[in-house]
């Protein structure tokens, strides 16, 4: 019977505990819509050091507007990582668009880095209730270009990607592939697999299959699952590389094995061209195959 009864007092405890902190907690918020920041603050601060969630947003967030307290970033961010630790929904994206403002003054010196990361957050938008960093794709391409400029790889691969789909600028295969070379050149998988698809498919350059597969294979190496898949298509018909069936269907294992679950379709495709392999192979070729995927390590590009 102690279990039992163990477990009936720990629920006990925590109806007491919740119900103690919404009493505070709701009195808070009611001072806060009554312009009663004296009394939020008393009762907020007191939540927060308990490791209230909402407490600590709460008082994160005063510190962020100046309500109540002296506007105080470094507290505000205090209080807001700890909630956010917590799982708090609303200081991850305060906290987040606390960093967008000073990604942006770095930015605004010249640091690469930042540019290259303040293009990042203006492609997805991270914008709620007047804070934060809106979507703007005209913004992301004149950040990452500033970035590319510096020679940042990543932001040079997003900007040649912005330039194919037409996002935010014109589009211009030219453009495009110009930023992808530039990054894959310093060893960018992205960028080198999007460069591949480009001259597979005479994008702006000549059409070039054994240029393809390079920068495929420079791709997939370093473990870029979708290179690894039309490098295995490209051994299957032979295409800028002799035709070989044991490696076409190690490198469709590889792709398969490491497409995530979002990418439903890509993994059909690959696991349709894999089941053609198979059927053109020896029982002996497909267990080569796989022993040549299960001792397979990616390698990274100086």
């Amino acid at each position: 019977m102690r279990r039992p009864a163990a477990v009936v007092i720990l629920i006990i405890s925590l109806i007491i505990f919740v119900s103690a902190c919404a009493g505070p907690l709701g009195d808070a918020s009611k001072a806060l819509n009554d312009w009663d920041y004296k009394t939020a603050y008393r009762l907020v601060k007191l939540w927060a050091g308990q490791r209230s969630p909402e407490a600590q947003f709460k008082l994160g967030f005063m510190y962020y507007k100046g309500e109540g307290v002296s506007q105080n970033y470094p507290e505000a961010t205090k209080w807001l990582r700890k909630a956010a630790e917590q799982g708090h929904v609303k200081a991850q994206f305060l906290l987040s668009s606390i960093v967008a403002k000073w990604l942006r003054k770095a930015a605004d010196q010249g640091d690469g880095y930042s540019q290259a990361n303040l293009g990042h957050m203006y492609y997805g938008g991270l914008y709620y209730g007047g804070i934060g960093v809106p979507q703007d794709y005209s913004e992301a391409a004149k950040w990452y270009r500033k970035a590319a400029d510096q020679g940042i790889a990543s932001a040079q691969t997003n900007l040649g990607a912005m330039y194919d789909k037409g996002e935010g600028v014109a589009q211009d295969y030219s453009e495009a592939a110009k930023w992808y070379r530039k990054a894959a050149e310093q060893g960018n998988a992205k960028a080198q697999n999007n460069l591949g698809h480009m001259c597979y498919a005479g994008k702006s350059v000549p059409q070039d299959y054994a240029e393809a597969a390079k920068w495929y294979r420079k791709a997939a190496e370093q473990g870029n699952a979708k290179a690894q898949g039309s490098l295995g298509f490209i051994y299957l018909m032979g295409r800028g590389v002799p035709k070989d069936y044991v490696i076409s269907h190690m490198w469709f294992n590889l792709a398969g094995a490491r497409l995530s679950a979002s990418e439903s379709k890509k993994r059909e495709i690959v696991k349709h061209y894999m089941d053609l392999v198979d059927s053109k192979m020896t029982p002996a070729q497909i267990a080569e195959a796989q022993r040549l995927a299960r001792e397979w390590k990616p390698k990274k590009e100086n």
